[in-house]
């Protein structure tokens, strides 16, 4: 068996386990193997493979590490549309309790919501901002 089939059957492998686990690294790892098998095919010895492997590998898992650390933070699971399609609706709140809560009916149910820190007490529409445990945070709409 050649070098360049080993490299080839190595990068395989990361592929097959990045697919049974998830970890994006893997694939990092296997584009450097693949680096490996085409400086095999190219007829370098095994240490130039080697060095080159492992800078491929390594200035990808390092490069992707500050491409991830450069994005915008996520939103919070409970305040993200991604995660909670509760996000942006509107309840109508007919009026609110002394304890700043209200109940409004919204999806076929009673619902306690909340205001976001600072909002007035006002009565009208008001659309959902977050989802915290089994109450809905919401802020006023304007008025048109």
């Amino acid at each position: 068996m050649t070098e360049a089939t080993i490299w080839w059957l190595l990068a395989g492998g990361a592929v097959v386990a990045e697919l049974l686990t998830g970890t994006f690294f893997l694939l990092m790892i296997s584009t450097a193997m693949a680096a490996g098998a085409l400086a095999a095919h190219a007829g370098a010895d095994l240490t130039v493979q080697l060095l080159l492997a492992s800078v491929v590998g390594g200035g990808s898992v390092v490069a992707w590490y500050f491409v991830k650390k450069r994005r915008k933070a996520t939103l919070p699971k409970d305040s993200n549309l991604a995660f909670n399609l509760d996000i942006g609706e509107t309840v109508m709140v007919d009026g609110w309790n002394p304890d700043g809560t209200a109940n409004v009916r919204y999806r076929g149910a009673n619902w306690t919501v909340i205001r976001r820190s600072g909002e007035p007490a006002a009565v009208g529409a008001h659309r959902v901002i977050e989802v915290i445990g089994t109450r809905l945070c919401v802020e006023k709409l304007p008025q048109n």
